[in-house]
């Protein structure tokens, strides 16, 4: 968000635009090894720079003094923008009638993503060297954010037009495999640039460190990006990816984005107005922080009765509202939102959860590789759902379900290792990664068996975390990683299962929910503020609740519909 992962390529698939790419493309096609070599190094940062976010969250809350609901703002800037890419981008489509990404051609929508990129590494780098502060750092990363929704867009259809459609996805599965790695490696490269090789910075010191080892990292970036956009417009051998896609018109549906987004911003204001003055006693304080989180618990129930009561005036008159007059689609907006919202919010918070005593007292500096095996436990479970894509027999297949997870979670273990990093209170995590192995034999790529499973595991996992302490506790919520992992292709295929013509606009729906992460880490930061950190982990078992009420529920709409949605899946976000 898929990554997000969030923020896999998973996460922008348009269905009609890849069967029109596999069937406009002769059957057998050289892949452009060249191509994918620079694409594959994009993904990689997609990765690398989400995940980092995960470190920089609790290094910005003491180097700014911020309170655990601003420091999740970094989450807000970086997945808002990619609500609001997605949803600028669907509203000139719509307003041309055509798809915008379409007639530019998936190369440059690409090229103009790397170009925003830069833009807003360049903006960080300004920033820091001119001494901004903490907005001017979510601003940028805004920028950064914006350029890859644009890049992300358009990646996929482009990954499958260099070279034979039919081993299109496996070129994309590997651009998922290393913005996994990516996501892995991320942490670890942005706690040295923070930290440098010091494992012992206490959080008190953090306000007198430098960022101009951040400096250079965003330098590093910036010129990356600004290569692979050259080699990409100077390329005459890349396919430009132009076609001239028709956009669904649906007024009702476009309408009702709009006014969720105003009213999401309505509910976000008066929060954000609300920090210009600090209280003088505990009972005033008390007062506004009760009064932030109910603005914030308002944002939450804007986004679903808002979609929920789109699908019912939908059902009365499906005139204008177009893929939301289909209850799969609302319903699977909602779990996307829900979904990409408790996958970054785990590991947002995780930083201020281990600076507690009882789950070892750890500064924002130790955190690296605990955050490193979240992330790893994405890739781990992504690489294990990646298995069916290659078509093994079934014998290897079950014997590859076993080794894969089995040497990724090994991977992780080893880079962190070389990293100079002790990972010897992890190795136990293993018994996390067997159980992820038994939940793959069990569910036999059912996309609804799957998604209920993986979200049961999910709950279990928070409620002892919840409930816990230690390192009982630690493993059981880093494992909401592994759970977390088979997710996005589970929902994405209930939720656009019957849609016919509008599965290409569902599918952007989707994308938009995204959104999630913005909007359930923050309100996670919130109730950390006013009940503590570890209750507040009760956002993550309700959202793994709504998960599994929506693999029980889509799959009776599906029959009701004619459609049985046991086929298998493969692949993972």
């Amino acid at each position: 968000m898929d990554l997000l992962t969030i923020l896999s390529t998973d996460a922008f698939f348009h269905p009609t635009t890849l069967i029109m790419n596999q069937q406009e493309r002769p059957a057998s096609v050289p892949t452009n090894y060249g191509g994918l070599g620079t694409l594959v190094s994009v993904f990689f940062f997609w990765g690398f720079i989400a995940a980092s976010n995960s470190v920089f969250i609790p290094y910005c809350k003491h180097k700014f003094e911020l309170d655990q609901f601003q420091s999740q703002l970094i989450d807000f800037a970086f997945y808002g923008a990619y609500y609001i890419g997605a949803l600028v981008l669907y509203l000139f489509s719509v307003n041309r009638g055509k798809d915008i990404m379409a007639a530019w051609g998936f190369k440059m929508g690409i090229v103009y993503g790397l170009l925003f990129a830069v833009l807003g590494a360049v903006a960080m780098i300004v920033s820091i060297n001119a001494g901004g502060g903490f907005t001017s750092i979510l601003t940028s990363l805004f920028i950064v954010a914006l350029g890859f929704s644009l890049q992300q867009t358009g990646a996929q259809p482009f990954a499958i037009a260099l070279g034979d459609p039919a081993t299109g996805t496996h070129r994309v599965n590997l651009g998922g495999g290393v913005n996994s790695f990516g996501t892995m490696i991320g942490p670890l490269v942005v706690a040295f640039a923070l930290f440098g090789t010091a494992t012992q910075v206490s959080d008190e010191q953090i306000s007198s460190l430098s960022l101009d080892k951040v400096t250079y990292l965003y330098v590093a970036v910036g010129v990356l990006f600004l290569v692979a956009a050259l080699l990409f417009i100077s390329s005459k051998s890349l396919p430009s990816g132009k076609s001239d896609a028709d956009i669904e018109k649906s007024g009702k549906a476009t309408n009702t984005l709009i006014v969720l987004t105003l009213l999401l911003a309505a509910a976000f204001v008066p929060v954000f107005n609300s920090y210009r003055s600090e209280p003088t006693t505990n009972t005033e304080k008390e007062a506004l922080e009760i009064y932030r989180l109910s603005w914030l618990v308002g944002a939450l129930v804007i986004v679903f009765l808002g979609l929920l009561f789109a699908n019912m005036r939908a059902k009365s008159d499906s005139a204008g509202w177009g893929a939301m007059k289909y209850p799969q689609l609302v319903l699977g907006m909602l779990a996307i939102f829900t979904y990409v919202g408790v996958e970054v919010s785990i590991v947002s918070n995780l930083g201020e959860l281990l600076k507690q005593e009882q789950f070892g007292a750890m500064q924002a500096s130790q955190i690296a590789p605990l955050i490193s095996m979240y992330w790893g436990s994405m890739m781990i479970g992504r690489w294990a759902g990646a298995i069916p894509v290659f078509e093994p027999k079934p014998t290897l297949k079950n014997i590859l379900i076993f080794v894969v997870p089995s040497v990724a979670f090994g991977v992780v273990l080893a880079v962190n290792t070389l990293a100079g990093k002790d990972m010897s209170a992890l190795y136990w995590y293993g018994i996390c990664v067997a159980i992820l192995i038994a939940a793959f034999y069990y569910t036999e790529e059912k996309p609804a068996k799957t998604l209920v499973t993986f979200c049961v595991l999910g709950l279990v996992a928070m409620l002892i975390g919840l409930f816990g302490k230690g390192q009982l506790a630690v493993y059981a919520l880093l494992s909401g990683g592994l759970f977390c992992s088979i997710l996005w292709p589970c929902i994405f295929a209930l939720s656009i299962a019957g849609l016919g013509k509008y599965t290409s606009q569902g599918s952007a729906f989707l994308i938009m929910m995204i959104l999630g992460g913005a909007i359930i880490p923050p309100i996670q930061g919130k109730l950390a503020d006013v009940i503590g950190i570890q209750n507040s982990y009760w956002v993550a078992v309700m959202c793994f609740a709504y998960l599994i009420f929506f693999g029980i529920s889509v799959k009776g709409i599906l029959r009701k519909q004619g459609i049985d949605f046991d086929m298998k899946i493969g692949g993972g976000h």
